[in-house]
């Protein structure tokens, strides 16, 4: 099966990568560079062929410079779904961090991509962010297959040694409007998918990463895992701090209003009995109305007095 050995290299159980499966065909062939910080930083490169991902691993990463031929090794074909991945694999094989450098679509140069691959010589043309115009793929340790097996192309289990010639291909860019010596990966080193780079996407889970096959500590590979793990515990606790620092504000802000609140209640209350004493102030010193004639009542007496 296409995916056999990517399967039989993980444990899903522990693991955050996607089991996955075959993909159906559709016309757009996606294709992405995953950098991947593992025993050692290399770049993935992968092609969508046939439903699944063909894989290589480029260790110096890709080169616009069409002088430059990068190194790439054939590896078990991945699930399409692998191609959106993105963040930490804690332990077994291929532990490490991986960011999605570059993604895009991909079209092949020739009429057909399994014949391509058995003769060793790809060309294809892609559309990423990062990368562009027209590249190949070319295989160098001659026919892929060994002795003992029969030759296959990428999108078969592998054969061979790891290590070994028939995994050894050459990436390498043609001269096109694309083409340029700028270094981009270093000119361009962040994730297409997250804008971070790899201490971003640790500080999101945890600084333990390598449980196994981890960098030695003295290599390349492990002093920039050191460094990572600082910047990451650096952001990670910047993060922390700035979120007590949000919600001790909020706090302040809920106690002020809660505050104002209760005086402004207070005030009102205070202003009403104020009015309230001021009125019954008022109606104590009011002078009251005098009596007339008019509006005095007739008695009886007054009148007989008046008959007199």
């Amino acid at each position: 099966m296409a995916l056999e050995d990517y399967k039989r290299k993980r444990n899903f159980q522990k693991t955050p990568e996607p089991e996955g499966k075959v993909a159906p065909k559709h016309e757009e062939r996606f294709f992405c560079v995953q950098k991947h910080l593992a025993s050692h930083l290399h770049y993935d490169f992968r092609l969508e062929h046939n439903g699944v991902l063909l894989s290589w691993a480029v260790p110096k990463g890709p080169s616009l410079d069409p002088k430059t031929k990068r190194l790439a090794m054939h590896v078990e074909d991945h699930p399409v779904a692998y191609g959106d991945f993105e963040g930490v694999i804690p332990e077994g094989y291929g532990a490490g961090i991986v960011m999605l450098w570059d993604r895009g679509t991909w079209t092949p140069e020739v009429p057909d991509v399994a014949a391509a691959l058995k003769k060793g010589d790809l060309k294809f043309t892609l559309n990423g962010y990062k990368l562009k115009g027209s590249w190949v793929l070319v295989r160098t340790g001659g026919r892929y297959g060994t002795p003992s097996r029969p030759n296959r192309a990428p999108g078969a289990p592998p054969v061979g040694a790891r290590g070994g010639g028939d995994r050894s291909w050459l990436l390498i860019k043609h001269k096109d409007e694309w083409a340029g010596d700028l270094d981009i990966t270093d000119f361009a080193p962040r994730s297409v998918k997250s804008d971070g780079d790899f201490e971003d996407i640790l500080a999101e889970d945890t600084p333990a990463v390598w449980q196994s096959h981890r960098p030695a500590k003295g290599g390349d590979a492990g002093a920039m895992l050191a460094q990572i793990i600082e910047r990451a515990a650096a952001l990670k606790a910047a993060r922390a701090g700035s979120a007590a620092r949000d919600k001790g504000a909020a706090r302040d802000k809920d106690t002020k209003e809660r505050t104002e609140d209760t005086e402004g209640r207070a005030t009102a209350g205070s202003a009403t009995r104020s009015r309230r004493s001021a009125a019954a102030a008022r109606a104590k010193v009011a002078p009251r109305p005098r009596a007339t004639a008019a509006s005095k009542p007739r008695t009886a007496t007054t009148s007989a007095s008046r008959k007199k």
